[in-house]
């Protein structure tokens, strides 16, 4: 435990700002820390609980569903190698273990071969963000707040790594291709509708030129 404790403070000290900055936010809309809480307990992604803020306002079903298969499609590929180590756990282990699969989770948990490592930094890991989420809520329902700018702040921490990423690999096929479709699925459809269409182009596109990018890893 103590392990997993220490592995994981970086996470928490990341997940506790964007969790209050997202209770924040999600409080404004009118939603008390109830909301907060069980959005992180069953939805528990950062980018997409910042999404169903604005989708909550009236977005269809089919809308909602396909937004968050292209929002967390990445989870696809981070489950494909995990298959042999999580084939360790049994039961309701094995499907919380495989649910809280989040990108600073899969980069703790993705060279350990221990079961119950994996599963500690998995529910730490989620209690900072629920916590965070509550507290953000919590403080925005007492406490007066101008909350311009603090649904900026995953956008803040995606070009964050974006930059990092740019500088630290050789291969920019994936970042440009990315930049790309965006800002032409944002040029013809529009900024109310664009991002459906960007995350199936980039798939797609990425896909085609799989062969490519291999060769340039």
């Amino acid at each position: 435990m103590t392990r997993a404790l220490r592995d994981t403070i970086p996470v928490m000290t990341g997940y506790m700002v964007l969790g209050i900055g997202f209770g924040i936010l999600l409080s404004t809309k009118g939603y008390n820390a109830l909301w907060a809480a069980a959005m992180g307990l069953m939805i528990y992604s950062g980018t997409m609980q910042f999404v169903d803020i604005d989708l909550f306002a009236g977005a269809t079903l089919g809308t909602t569903a396909l937004t968050a298969l292209m929002v967390s499609a990445r989870h696809l590929f981070y489950g494909l190698t995990m298959i042999e180590r999580y084939e360790k756990f049994h039961g309701l282990k094995k499907f919380y273990a495989i649910y809280a699969l989040t990108d600073e989770t899969y980069s703790l948990v993705c060279e350990s071969d221990d079961a119950d490592y994996c599963l500690l930094v998995s529910a730490m890991n989620q209690s900072y963000w629920l916590i965070g989420g509550v507290i953000g809520a919590l403080l925005g329902q007492v406490l007066p707040f101008n909350s311009e700018g603090i649904d900026f702040a995953l956008t803040a921490l995606f070009v964050t790594i974006c930059v990092d990423q740019w500088f630290n690999s050789e291969n920019h096929i994936p970042a440009l291709t990315g930049f790309a479709a965006s800002v032409l699925c944002l040029i013809v459809f529009g900024a109310e509708n664009f991002l459906i269409p960007s995350m199936l182009l980039i798939t797609a596109t990425l896909f085609a030129l799989r062969g490519r990018i291999d060769k340039n890893v």
